[in-house]
């Protein structure tokens, strides 16, 4: 797969995990609205990492690659970086961890800092799309 389509892949995972998101919460299933607003700001941030040639095969490398790359270097606003961690963190708990139980607010809260994520990222990815048709 060339690299503009694979951006273009993950991209189009980020919006369906999204979506996901607002299914499940609205169901009031709200683990499973965390865990996919993670996973669309984990796509986007994936598609975003390809244009700079960079990839890792553990989530915690991609946080990191991101941080290194486009929060400390100003490309993004820290609160992103913030905003991804939250989701991260979130994601493993819910997944991984006995007893948690995420309600509508954090679930909610979630699902809007993967939007935001979305959004910004996809901003730069466009950019980047119109300079390598």
């Amino acid at each position: 797969m060339i690299r503009r389509e694979l951006v273009l892949h993950r991209l189009e995972r980020a919006k369906e995990s999204l979506v996901e998101a607002g299914l499940m919460l609205e169901g009031r299933h709200f683990n499973t609205a965390v865990s996919r607003a993670y996973y669309s700001a984990f796509y986007a941030v994936t598609a975003l990492l390809e244009t700079e040639g960079l990839a890792s095969a553990k989530h915690s490398g991609v946080r990191a690659l991101l941080n290194q790359h486009f929060i400390k270097t100003g490309k993004l606003p820290k609160e992103l970086g913030r905003a991804y961690a939250d989701l991260f963190e979130d994601r493993q708990e819910g997944d991984y961890a006995d007893m948690i139980r995420f309600d509508r607010d954090t679930a909610l809260t979630r699902s809007e800092q993967a939007k935001e994520t979305l959004i910004q990222i996809e901003a730069i990815v466009n950019a980047w799309l119109k300079e390598h048709p």
